[in-house]
């Protein structure tokens, strides 16, 4: 492949990833990969549906004015602009900062460039008059107070009426809270909350024949036919676990699938599909849809075995109180796998780990599954290279030196512990679910994986068992975590806000934390120098106790359910931003010209069929960004039947 920077717009650089050994793989497994990622591109329009109700009509519209350019040999490239940040977002909104784009063009502009579009190929493509549709979609697109954020955390309005995401209906924050915490909701993970014809609270199901049920069923369509090439029966049954629950949207189901899932570990492929994380419901109930499939790299995976095997270990060492560690950790895995399809939530910008299951009762119970995505990782630190952000923001040569002879390793160390440990560690006290933090609760279960990871990848524990070659890693990576946590990271928020994506604010939580405590003991600090600030560290050990601290709260605060707490914590440390130093920051950042974002574009898999019988799948990277937007708008949308 060439570089892995085939495009670049706003504060976005777009990616490829390559499948090195997709091309040796027997049928069988091919086969499997390739129902598996039409199963993951068949989800495509139920998160920009549920990032905000009017996201399809506008990608509609927006995507029938670039044709009619294009034709015309006409195209704006202020249209194409705007139109290629939708695309990443799946949406108006932004993926990180959750505000709402603004367009350079203004709204006569659009509705010339409407009336233009000739009125078979508008009428074919959208179903309705020029004039509906553009007085449909101007609010969305211009009016700035219309839906301006698609998550919002702010405690001192109503989180729901707020929010863009189509998760609700004519009803309030504390109707919600007040219907699921009287257990009168059955399907809180996989449903719209609206409001009935008799006013009451009731649940437009996520299943087949209930809500997204056309696209549900073209993922259940490749899912059976990704069931007859699994790799073994275990995962045969897993993959029909699955199917069943998307027939019937009864939890209890997907609790059965999660079982299964977890418990199958020997499969060359695996995947992720389906209603899984809630980071973009601000109650933190709602599941947006995603999938990753996932070749196993065997190689890279071996070299993590040993931090699976010492699971327990971790548990019994951890600085939490010992009520809420696990006395018996079970079924914990983790592997190094490689991404061979991107789809739902996971596209175009995608996680570098993941841990799986949710619930905590499972993952008590059965133990979880952690990937941590390997082509991705390495795709992001070659285009990362020479960016100059590290000789910026680094205090020192020394600090510099050492990042770029341990930070590779130190970043998958981090990873791992998070993803296999961090988020399966601990339990909770009886009668607690993550649920009783509300809009607090992602936040506190990232900044508690996060301070997992920072505090064991400095024990003595990681050299020992061969998972790092010196403590000279875990240095590496605190100087990088403090680093972005307090100063590189506001790079990527638009000056006078604050932040509002949970992994953001927990790695300033925790930053903010332990630089309060360091701060007066000479641990570290944030010193000036030639009108610029940087984050210097005098005592790693110490440091490292902080982080111990600090974990042993957080994991207080999640196992006892103490929302108070989480609150205070969050809304201390994690939210506001010093606006002088935000200010510093992006300017540095801008000189740098650098995209501080990232996205992928997915390799293409085709059948190559003889005499009616596919006996090969093709692997293509040649695809640009726009090419894979529009096909997939085209190929892969039941958007008129949501």
């Amino acid at each position: 492949m060439s570089e892995p920077i085939i495009d670049r717009f706003a504060d976005i650089k777009i990616l490829r990833y390559e499948v090195s050994e997709f091309e040796q793989l027997p049928l069988q497994q091919k086969l499997f990969l390739y129902c598996l990622s039409e199963a993951a591109l068949w989800g495509r329009d139920i998160i920009w549906e549920q990032n905000c109700a009017e996201n399809l009509l506008v990608r509609d519209l927006l995507e029938t004015v670039y044709a009619s350019q294009c034709s015309a040999n006409a195209l704006d490239s202020r249209l194409l602009g705007y139109l290629k940040r939708v695309w990443f977002a799946n949406g108006v909104h932004h993926h990180y900062s959750n505000d709402k784009f603004r367009p350079s063009f203004a709204e006569t502009e659009l509705r010339q460039w409407i009336s233009d579009v000739p009125d078979d190929l508008f009428t074919s493509r959208l179903h309705d008059t020029k004039q509906n549709v553009a007085d449909r979609v101007s609010a969305v697109i211009f009016d700035p107070d219309f839906k301006p954020k698609k998550v919002c955390l702010d405690k001192n309005q109503d989180l729901l009426k707020a929010s863009a995401v189509n998760f609700y209906s004519g009803v309030c924050q504390s109707e919600v809270e007040s219907f699921y915490k009287n257990g009168k909701g059955r399907n809180a993970l996989n449903s719209n909350a609206v409001r009935k014809a008799d006013g009451s609270i009731g649940e437009k199901v996520w299943r087949l024949g209930g809500m997204y049920g056309a696209t549900i069923e073209k993922i259940v369509f490749w899912l059976e036919r990704a069931k007859k090439h699994a790799c073994n029966e275990q995962q045969k049954e897993v993959v029909g676990a699955l199917i069943k629950y998307y027939k019937s949207g009864d939890l209890t189901d997907f609790d059965e699938y999660n079982k299964l899932w977890v418990a199958e570990k020997a499969a060359p492929v695996d995947f992720i599909n389906g209603f899984i994380e809630v980071y973009s419901d601000p109650l933190g109930l709602k599941a947006t849809w995603e999938s990753i499939v996932e070749l196993v790299d065997n190689e890279a995976s071996e070299r993590i075995r040993l931090i699976s095997e010492n699971a327990q270990w971790f548990e019994d060492h951890s600085p939490v109180d010992v009520r809420y560690r696990k006395r018996n950790v079970r079924g914990v895995s983790m592997k190094v796998i490689n991404a061979v399809m991107l789809g739902g939530d996971c596209y175009p910008a995608t996680p570098i780990g993941v841990n799986l299951p949710n619930a905590d009762w499972i993952r008590e119970k059965y133990g979880s599954k952690s990937v941590s995505l390997n082509n991705i990782t390495h795709a992001c630190s070659v285009a990362a290279r020479d960016s100059g952000a590290l000789a910026e923001f680094a205090a020192s040569k020394a600090e510099i030196e050492c990042s770029r002879q341990f930070a590779d390793q130190a970043d998958d160390l981090h990873t791992q512990l998070h993803e296999c440990l961090g988020h399966g560690s601990g339990q909770m006290a009886d009668g607690v679910t993550l649920d009783d933090l509300k809009a607090y609760g992602s936040t506190i279960e990232e900044a508690r994986a996060d301070l997992f990871a920072l505090y064991f990848m400095a024990d003595d524990k990681m050299i020992e068992i061969g998972a790092a070659t010196s403590k000279d890693v875990a240095w590496a990576h605190y100087d990088s975590y403090m680093r972005n946590g307090l100063l590189v990271q506001m790079s990527r928020i638009e000056l006078g806000k604050n932040l509002e994506e949970a992994h953001m604010r927990n790695r300033q939580l925790i930053c903010r934390w332990v630089l309060q405590r360091a701060q007066p003991k000479h641990v570290a600090a944030i010193v000036e120098r030639a009108g610029k600030h940087y984050v210097e560290i005098y005592d790693y050990e110490a440091l490292r106790s902080l982080f111990g601290e600090l974990l042993h709260e957080v994991q207080r605060i999640k196992s006892e359910g103490d929302y108070e707490a989480a609150k205070n914590l969050v809304e201390n440390y994690g939210v506001c931003l010093d606006q002088t130093l935000h200010t510093e920051v992006v300017e540095r950042y801008k000189r740098l010209d650098v995209a501080p974002f990232s996205g992928f574009v997915n390799p293409r898999l085709a059948p190559v069929e003889r005499d009616g019988q596919i006996v090969d799948i093709t692997i293509d990277y040649s695809e640009s960004y726009v090419d894979q937007m529009l096909r997939y708008s085209r190929d892969y949308s039941f958007r008129n039947s949501l």
